[in-house]
C-alpha cells in the first residue's frame, strides 16, 4: 500500500462511508473555530458515545470510557483496557489551536469615524493572506463578577462580518516594492468593525456606538476586553473543494483534521488490551507552552488520576506507564504543491491522495528540535498498516535547509515513550483556507483505529 494513491481501493459502498465521514468532519471544523469550541464539541461527542467525566468516577475497571477537561482548552478521552496502566497507554495526540489573529487587551479605537480592533497575530501566518477576506469574531469575555459571555459573530447568515482593508492597486505602487514579509505589517492587521456615529456624542462617536451595541447585546463594557479572549478567524463554512468534490476546503485543518480523526478513532474503538487515549491540546502553534500546551503537566496528572482509580498509586507506576506508552503525534504534513515544486524533494514528500503520512522527524535544517522516531517502532507501524491495508506515505517537511517545523512529538517523547508524527497532508497550510483530500482524512481515521487496536 506504500506510496500508492488511495482512491483506487474505494468502490461504491466504501466510498459512501468515506463521504459520510467527511461530512462529519466538515461539520466539526465549521463549528469548532477555536480551542474552546473544539473542546465543547468533543465533550458532546464523547458523552454521546457513552463516555463519563473522570471527575465523577470513584474507581475504574476495564471497559470504562472516561474523559477529562483542562481549562476548557484540553480534553483527553480514555477507554480503559484489560492490562494494568503500568503496561502503557496507546495515545493519539493532536492539537486544536490554529494560526489566527487575536485581539489585544485594549483593542478598541476610532480613526476618522472608522472603528477598529487592534490585534496581535497568533502562530505562523503569512500576513497578506488575511486582508480583504470576510472574518468572524469568536471567544469569551469574562466580567469582574466571574460571569462569562460567549461571542460568536460572522458565521450565522444573519450576522455581519468584519475584516482588514487594503490599498487599491492604483495607489499601491510604493507598497508593492516591499517584500512579501513586509507588505502587510503586524500592526497593520487591525479589524474594521464599524463606522456609524452615535447621535449626541462628540468624542469618538462611532466607537461609542459600537460600545452601546456591545453593551446592549452582551452586557459588556470597554474595560471587560482586558479579561477577554477574542479570536479573529475566517468566516464561512468548510466546503467541498474541486469539481469532483474530492477535497475539503476550510479553516483550521492544521490540526483539527487530525484532532477529529483521532477522537473519532477512539470513540469507535472497543476495549483493547492496552488502555487507549486521544488527547487534544492547545498552544502548539506558539511552542506548546503554558498551562494548556503539551508541555503542561496536565496530561501527566490525568494519567496519575487514572492509575489511582485502578490500583494503589505510586510515582514509579506513573513513570512506568509513561515509558511503556506509545504515541502517534497526530499532526498534519505539508503536501507537495505542483505550483511550487522547488521546496520539496519528491522522494521524501507527502502527496494529496496517498493516505496518512508518517514523519520520522521534523525539525529544521540539521533536524533541530525534532523527535527522531525509533526504527523498531516504525517497523511495527509498517506491519500494522500493511496487514490492515492502510495507505500510508512518509515525508520530510521540505528540502534540507529549506525550512522546517515542529509538533508535540518531542514533548511526549521526553517520557521515554515511542512517538512518531502521523497525519494528513495539507495544501496551503496556515492560510485562512487550507485544503485536504477526503481520502487522506478517512485513511488517517482508519490508521488511527488500527494503531489503537494493535499497539
Amino acid at each position: 500500500m506504500y506510496q500508492e494513491y488511495a482512491w483506487k481501493k474505494y468502490k461504491e459502498a466504501s466510498l459512501d462511508k468515506l463521504t459520510e465521514f467527511n461530512e462529519g468532519y466538515k461539520n466539526f471544523i465549521t463549528k469548532c473555530k477555536t480551542e474552546r469550541l473544539c473542546v465543547k464539541e468533543s465533550v458532546e461527542l464523547c458523552e454521546k458515545a457513552g463516555f463519563k467525566n473522570l471527575d465523577s468516577m470513584k474507581e475504574l475497571k476495564p471497559g470504562d470510557r472516561v474523559y477529562a477537561v483542562n481549562k476548557n482548552k484540553n480534553i483527553a478521552a480514555f477507554v480503559i483496557g484489560d492490562e494494568p496502566l503500568t503496561n502503557g497507554v496507546a495515545i493519539l495526540g493532536a492539537h486544536i489551536d490554529s494560526p489566527r489573529i487575536d485581539l489585544k487587551q485594549n483593542p478598541l479605537y476610532e480613526n476618522d469615524t472608522l472603528v477598529y480592533l487592534d490585534t496581535h497575530y497568533y502562530g505562523g501566518i503569512i500576513k497578506y493572506q488575511w486582508v480583504t477576506i470576510p472574518l468572524a469574531l469568536y471567544g469569551v469575555v469574562v466580567k469582574k463578577d466571574g460571569t462569562s459571555v460567549s461571542i460568536a459573530i460572522g458565521d450565522d447568515p444573519k450576522d455581519p462580518v468584519v475584516g482588514i482593508t487594503d490599498l487599491l492597486p492604483h495607489l499601491a505602487a510604493e507598497k508593492m516594492q516591499k517584500t512579501a514579509a513586509k507588505v502587510i505589517e503586524g500592526e497593520g492587521l487591525d479589524i474594521l468593525i464599524g463606522s456609524m456615529p452615535l447621535e449626541g456624542e462628540e468624542k469618538d462617536p462611532s466607537k461609542q456606538a459600537i460600545l452601546k451595541l456591545l453593551n446592549e447585546k452582551y452586557g459588556i463594557t470597554e474595560e471587560d476586553f482586558v479579561s477577554a479572549e477574542i479570536e479573529i478567524v475566517p468566516a464561512g463554512a468548510a466546503r467541498d473543494f474541486g469539481l469532483d468534490r474530492s477535497m475539503v476546503a476550510g479553516y483550521g485543518h492544521d490540526d483539527r483534521v487530525c484532532a477529529y480523526t483521532s477522537l473519532m478513532a477512539l470513540l469507535d474503538t472497543p476495549k483493547c488490551k492496552k488502555t487507549t487515549c486521544a488527547v487534544l491540546v492547545d498552544k502548539e502553534e506558539i511552542g506548546s507552552v503554558g498551562a494548556t500546551g503539551a508541555s503542561s503537566v496536565w496530561f501527566e496528572n490525568t494519567l496519575a488520576e487514572l492509575i489511582n482509580l485502578r490500583e494503589p498509586y505510586s510515582d514509579l507506576k506513573l513513570r512506568k506507564s509513561l515509558t511503556n506508552s506509545v504515541m502517534l503525534s497526530s499532526d498534519v504534513s505539508a503536501a507537495v504543491d505542483p505550483l511550487y515544486p522547488s521546496v520539496n524533494e519528491r522522494r521524501n514528500s507527502a502527496f494529496l491522495g496517498k493516505g496518512i503520512c508518517f514523519n520520522k522527524y521534523t525539525g529544521s535544517r540539521g533536524k533541530s528540535g525534532c523527535n527522531d522516531a525509533q526504527p523498531e517502532f516504525i517497523a511495527k507501524l509498517r506491519a500494522m498498516m500493511d496487514e490492515n491495508e492502510i495507505h500510508y506515505q512518509t515525508s520530510e517537511l521540505g528540502k534540507v535547509d529549506q525550512g522546517g517545523g515542529g509538533t508535540i512529538a518531542y514533548i511526549l517523547a521526553k517520557y521515554n515513550m515511542n512517538v512518531i508524527d502521523a497525519g494528513v497532508p495539507v495544501l496551503s497550510m496556515h492560510a485562512p483556507m487550507e485544503i485536504v483530500s477526503k481520502v487522506d482524512v478517512y485513511e488517517a481515521y482508519l490508521a488511527y483505529k488500527t494503531f489503537l487496536q494493535n499497539a
